[in-house]
């Protein structure tokens, strides 16, 4: 069966392979930040987005726990975010200069936007373990984005 982008998100949005970041998103996601308290949380893994025919690839470590673990989009939603979308936008990468939820509007251009981990870790630390657990998922994104020429690692 071939791969595909939709595909790969549902995998990526349904995956327990690693039980403490589950556990931590859901938790982060039921108790919330008091800015948010009127917000529902995402709270699940979080898959890339973009351009599929991109030739630029920003790769972060890991979700925001109230960030993009919040939105359901990486690097929406906090202050990295913030400032990776305003330099998008100045570089003609990005439809608009803020992200702030899933459906903003935001469009990238010729870029897409993805995380090695796809939960929020605590204290922002994975561990090997689950690096390890998600690099097929990061590989199959890589195989899928065939116009790729430039990935700027972030963190």
């Amino acid at each position: 069966m071939r791969d595909s982008f939709p595909r790969l998100e549902h995998e990526i949005t349904n995956c327990e392979l690693c039980p403490r970041l589950r556990e931590w998103c859901q938790s982060v996601a039921a108790k919330r930040r008091r800015a948010y308290l009127h917000e529902t949380y995402w709270g699940r893994p979080v898959p890339g987005f973009g351009d599929p025919h991109a030739q630029l690839l920003v790769l972060g470590l890991a979700p925001g726990a109230h960030g993009a673990n919040r939105t359901g989009r990486v690097f929406t939603g906090d202050a990295s975010g913030d400032w990776l979308f305003r330099a998008m936008h100045d570089a003609g990468f990005a439809s608009q200069p803020t992200s702030v939820h899933r459906h903003d509007g935001l469009a990238l251009l010729n870029a897409w936007v993805s995380a090695s981990v796809r939960c929020a870790p605590p204290d922002n630390k994975p561990t090997p373990a689950e690096i390890a657990a998600c690099r097929p998922y990061f590989e199959r994104e890589l195989a899928l984005l065939s116009n790729l020429r430039c990935i700027v690692a972030l963190g």
